[in-house]
């Protein structure tokens, strides 16, 4: 299984401030479409809503299908659960205020189907995915400032 977890600061110099609430409206909108905020999904559809907090969708991400359950828990926490595909596991974003700074925290529990637990594929495989999960949050954050300004993010 792979597990990792990193934070970077929702606010940085110069940049549109952003408010809990700022980074939570934020998480929602990934949530329901991602593409505007993580650089290596190329495919995110909403496929069943099964209540206001919980719903399904269908996501290419690295070039892989893959279904996710989405639980919105607010106004601190967004799990999207894969549930199909070749990629099982839970994604967390969570923010995390410390004083007067917002972060938000990204966790993920990951296994990946045809590889052993441990190997030096499965290392590959988490470095590669750490990668990516760094840019998807820096990207996030990136949306969540341009929303603020008043610039339109687009799929």
């Amino acid at each position: 299984m792979i597990f990792v977890s990193h934070e970077l600061p929702a606010n940085e110099p110069g940049e549109p401030a952003l408010s809990r609430s700022d980074v939570w409206a934020g998480l929602v909108l990934k949530a329901n479409n991602a593409l505007p905020f993580v650089p290596s999904m190329t495919f995110c559809e909403v496929t069943d809503r099964i209540s206001d907090t919980i719903f399904d969708r269908d996501i290419d991400f690295r070039g892989q299908r893959m279904t996710e359950r989405i639980t919105l828990e607010a106004p601190h926490r967004v799990v999207f659960t894969r549930i199909a595909g070749p990629v099982l596991g839970t994604i967390a974003n969570e923010i995390e205020k410390d004083g007067d700074d917002i972060y938000l925290r990204f966790s993920f529990a990951l296994v990946v189907s045809g590889v052993e637990g441990g190997s030096a594929a499965e290392k590959e495989y988490a470095e590669g995915m750490t990668g990516d999960y760094l840019k998807a949050v820096a990207a996030t954050l990136a949306a969540m400032r341009k929303i603020k300004a008043g610039d339109a993010v687009s799929a």
